[in-house]
């Protein structure tokens, strides 16, 4: 990383106690006055909360923090100078009670509040509750959340101040039937989105009319979770104002590359754009921001067609997940500004003064299974270890190892954040990280968004919100292990052993004893093992046969024996090995983590998870319920049964409607039946893989 961006970071360290700078000419003519902040509290949890105290204790702010139930151990909450529990883990019980958060803002004596992003962030009642509790709320007027949250509002607001906007339906004729008639109008498919919708909550795609009404009635209910608001209805742009009138933006990013309409990786600046368009869809954010006296960090996200020409979307009034990629080409720290902004403060910097240096990625971590459609996950990181962070590499988290990733809240576990010098070092620098970073416990995307960030067309910046159907095959390639990792897992194993052995040995009253350390011997003939590993419903044969103290011959599944010397054994911890060898005269290095019969294999293309197989006899002969019976896709609550004990189902109608991560989820019949006994009641919470429902089959259709 450049010296220059480095020392600009450093330079955010050297500042007073408390945020109460200004030049007194440049306020004089207004009547803004700048406020001392001495303590805020952050309204969220996670890794935006840790993120918020780490410059409020930059600055010599003390921070409050709360939280749930299910995060009373978390990190945030061990980040912080105090701590207050504000209810059950459910957010309708704790982080949306904007009564017990501003009761315990005054409780503690906070000046201010940030509300982070999710939650609390883009409600209007709470910010304007804030203010009638004399209380600064970090971020934008209430004034302004309203008008850009909704977005039939914003749309006329924008077209007004000369901003391009697309075209659609936002009117105030919410009914089924008009909606289903604009629907026509503008053609199938359509993009369903609830008015105060906002990070892929409460948005579907119908494809066709048939699917209009379902689809309407799964956004409605989605946005009524997360926004309590049903009404119906990708570069952006980081956009900046203060309490005196100054705006800037601070440059666009990237978020075309989504799952589930969320985005997964970001970059900035945006690849492709020219100075001039540059220029222009910043300009146009500013105008966005102005039209609505915006004041502090907010986001103005447009659609671009490959022609350049852009059309706002929706402003985003709050601080970005994505944020850190825009901190990390123009050398700033947004929740500084933000700080300094709520107290009154001028921008620190102009728009001249604002320049691009270098590039960024973000890859989001999330506890998720990308083979099957991207379904979030939830458990305890048994074990996590990152790549270093440095000045050009940030890790974004608010978990430790062995910390939970609850079913109550999102699935992102952190945000990697990668600066170079320019696209393509970024890239490379991201993929090396990505590699690095070690997760057992619970599936995650991290594999994934390496075969991303490898993709030629990705690499070339050929990027679109369609970018993961259209090349479907390539990112998700078959799974496959070589012989040499399986040699390699085999070897760690075998050391392994030996080493349990050795350390059994020394503990003991003969460890002298000239027997004790003459593993596996064999008098005239070579020590050799055999081992298996379970590789899903693959199972596979390892031998392994040791002709010198550092020299073995492995055979795999029976196949030609590997050559295999030069064995260096790293041992990170007492479960955790690195080795290195030469297989046929080829030098190769992996990590292996031995976890009771599980064995976890980090390649170069990403984790492997094997399990070493149980004896025949500790099998289980049986297996509960049926093939067909419908199971719990992840932990969840179940939010409404569908059917009744006795109902004659077909294959694929809705069973039950669960709730997990804040979203919806329908589970449906695998095949016609009759439903004989549902195992939970509404409201119950069930855990991933439980038989939610035993489906009998139809004896009219079993005679036919």
């Amino acid at each position: 990383m450049s010296s220059l961006i480095c020392n600009q970071m450093s330079v955010l360290l050297k500042v007073p106690k408390r945020i109460a700078l200004f030049h007194p000419t440049k306020c004089a003519s207004h009547s803004v006055s700048v406020k001392s902040l001495d303590k805020i509290l952050i309204a969220n949890r996670g890794e935006i909360s840790c993120r918020v105290m780490r410059t409020a204790k930059k600055l010599g702010i003390r921070s409050v923090a709360v939280y749930s139930e299910a995060d009373k151990n978390a990190m945030h909450v061990a980040l912080a100078d105090e701590a207050y529990l504000i209810g059950p883990p459910a957010v309708s019980e704790s982080y949306l009670r904007q009564d017990k958060i501003l009761k315990t803002a005054k409780l503690f004596g906070a000046q201010a509040i940030h509300p982070g992003y999710g939650f609390l962030s883009e409600n209007v009642e709470f910010a304007e509750a804030c203010e009638k509790e004399n209380i600064i709320f970090i971020g934008p007027p209430a004034t302004a959340i309203r008008d850009m949250g909704i977005k039939s509002t914003s749309k006329k607001i924008m077209a007004d101040a000369g901003v391009p906007i697309i075209q659609g339906y936002h009117g105030e004729d919410q009914s089924l039937e008009k909606l289903r008639q604009e629907a026509a109008k503008i053609g199938y498919p359509v993009m369903i989105k609830a008015v105060r919708g906002g990070g892929g909550k409460g948005m579907r795609i119908a494809m066709s009319e048939s699917e209009f009404e379902s689809q309407l009635q799964s956004a409605k209910t989605e946005a009524m979770k997360s926004f309590g608001d049903q009404v119906m209805l990708h570069v952006e742009v980081q956009v900046f104002g203060d309490r005196h009138g100054n705006y800037v933006y601070l440059f666009e990013r990237d978020c075309s590359v989504q799952r589930r309409h969320q985005k997964i990786i970001e970059e900035a600046p945006a690849p492709g754009l020219t100075d001039e368009v540059r220029k222009s869809i910043g300009e146009a954010a500013v105008r966005a921001a102005r039209a609505v006296n915006y004041v502090g960090a907010g986001t103005v996200e447009f659609i671009m067609d490959k022609n350049l020409k852009f059309y706002f979307m929706e402003m985003n009034t709050r601080l970005q997940v994505e944020h850190p990629i825009t901190e990390m080409i123009t050398g700033t720290d947004l929740v500084e500004w933000q700080l300094r902004v709520a107290a009154g403060e001028t921008l620190p910097m102009k728009q001249e003064e604002l320049k691009i240096r270098g590039h960024a990625f973000e890859a989001r971590i999330y506890a998720e299974d990308p083979d099957s459609g991207f379904m979030p996950g939830s458990g305890k990181l048994l074990h996590l270890k990152t790549p270093s962070p440095a000045c050009d590499l940030r890790i974004e988290t608010g978990v430790r190892q062995g910390d939970e990733v609850s079913v109550h809240y999102d699935p992102m576990i952190a945000k990697l954040v990668v600066w170079s010098d320019d696209r393509q070092s970024a890239l490379k620098r991201t993929v090396a990280a990505l590699r690095d970073y070690h997760i057992v416990g619970l599936s995650t995307n991290i594999r994934f968004l390496m075969a991303l960030a490898s993709h030629q067309s990705f690499k070339a910046g050929d990027v679109n919100t369609d970018f993961i159907p259209q090349h479907q095959t390539e990112l998700f390639p078959p799974r496959s292990l070589s012989k040499t990792s399986l040699a390699q897992a085999a070897l760690v194993m075998v050391a392994s052993h030996r080493m349990s052995v050795a350390k059994k040995v020394l503990s003991t009253k003969d460890s002298y004893s000239p027997f004790a350390f003459n593993y596996n011997l064999r008098l005239n003939t070579s020590a050799s093992y055999t081992l298996s590993l379970a590789d899903g419903d693959s199972e596979h044969k390892i031998t392994l046969t040791e002709v010198d103290p550092n020299k073995w011959y492995v055979a795999v599944d029976g196949g030609d024996q590997l050559k295999v010397s030069d064995v260096v054994l790293t041992e990170e911890s007492f479960d955790k090995f690195t080795v290195k060898c030469c297989v046929d005269n080829t030098v190769s290095t992996m990590t292996v983590l031995l976890q009771g019969n599980s064995v976890h294999l980090f390649t170069v293309d990403g984790l492997h998870s094997l399990n070493i197989p149980s004896p025949n006899y500790l099998k289980s002969a049986t297996k509960a319920g049926s093939s067909f019976d419908p199971v719990a896709p992840m932990p969840g609550l179940i939010e409404k049964v569908l059917v009744k004990p006795g109902s004659k189902v077909v294959k694929g109608d809705p069973l039950v409607v669960m709730i997990a991560m804040k979203m919806e989820y329908v589970i449906r019949a695998a095949r016609d039946g009759v439903i004989e006994k549902i195992f939970y009641k509404e409201g119950d919470n069930v855990p991933k893989g439980a038989i939610v429902v035993h489906l009998q089959e139809d004896e009219e259709t079993s005679q036919n």
